[in-house]
């Protein structure tokens, strides 16, 4: 029963959150950059609250309860700089290979109808058609990204559920639903532009829509494999949260915020992750 609600839970968050993302990318013709500024730097910020003062901190608290050694914290720091380098590589091993196929396209994401109107209009392209081509292919790099992204956000999900009792009757409550919230929150700009991109390369609505959904598709997988290890034992536990942490702060310094600060060049960004620290501090408290 415990497995099928991680399941439930995790495709509300990853396929639902990114497809939402996606319908919002095929059926509006405009959005806002600012708005979505906001939101990513506001779920930065909640992500941030919940890995520093409740993923990192239970492992402490399991060492000050004696069911650790006094070396947790270091175990803690080592998982820690494992997940971040795990997503560095991979992010890594995903911008060499694909660099290649979209040399022709901006290397900012077309967030906009604008942006796309730009790449659309743009003199270096030779014909419609390579239009259309390049921006499909576009999409598709993206919509592989984001679903190599999601394996280990949903690892942060499945980790967050293995240090909460009683995981059915409190499956609605605790830093593994916050993190689902949130997560499912950030997946929707992320949906947004890999649906963009694929209709404008000729790819209709609905299966653009479809394709963007499948994206999310790994979080349950990665939250299923998060939850089986921090199970094993305690050492496996904490080595999963601190995995599943480095992971996320890797997701909130090195692509939320940046990205975030691209969109909008102003203070209100980090204002808006100043709340959302705040908020997230609450959430784990309550």
């Amino acid at each position: 029963m415990d497995y099928l609600a991680i399941i439930i839970i995790t495709f509300i968050s990853g396929v639902v959150g990114t497809g939402l993302g996606g319908l919002v990318g095929v059926f509006l013709k405009r959005d806002s950059n600012k708005v979505v500024s906001l939101l990513l730097s506001f779920a930065a910020g909640i992500m941030l609250a919940v890995v520093c003062f409740d993923l990192m901190k239970e492992p402490i608290d399991m060492m000050n309860e004696g069911l650790m050694p006094d070396y947790t914290p270091w175990i803690v720091i080592a998982s820690v700089a494992a997940g971040y380098a795990l997503v560095y590589l991979l992010n890594y091993i995903i911008d060499k290979r694909t660099n290649h196929e979209v040399a022709h396209i901006d290397a900012q994401h077309p967030q906009t109808a604008d942006d796309l109107d730009e790449l659309i209009h743009a003199d270096h392209f030779k014909s419609h058609k390579d239009r259309k081509n390049n921006l499909f292919v576009a999409g598709v790099v993206m919509m592989l990204a984001i679903a190599l992204h999601n394996l280990p956000e949903g690892m942060v999900i499945g980790a967050s559920y293995a240090i909460t009792d009683n995981l059915v009757d409190n499956l609605f409550s605790g830093s593994g639903f916050i993190m689902a919230l949130v997560i499912c929150l950030h997946n929707i700009p992320e949906g947004m532009a890999v649906s963009v991109p694929l209709v404008a390369g000729g790819m209709g609505r609905i299966k653009s829509a479809l394709l963007t959904a499948l994206s999310g598709l790994p979080t349950v997988f990665g939250a299923l494999l998060g939850y089986v290890l921090g199970g094993i034992n305690d050492v496996m536990l904490v080595v999963s949260l601190g995995f599943a942490s480095g992971a996320m702060l890797y997701v909130v310094f090195c692509e939320l915020l940046p990205e975030a600060i691209l969109m909008w060049k102003s203070k209100l960004p980090a204002f808006t992750l100043f709340v959302g620290v705040l908020v997230g501090f609450l959430l784990v408290l309550f």
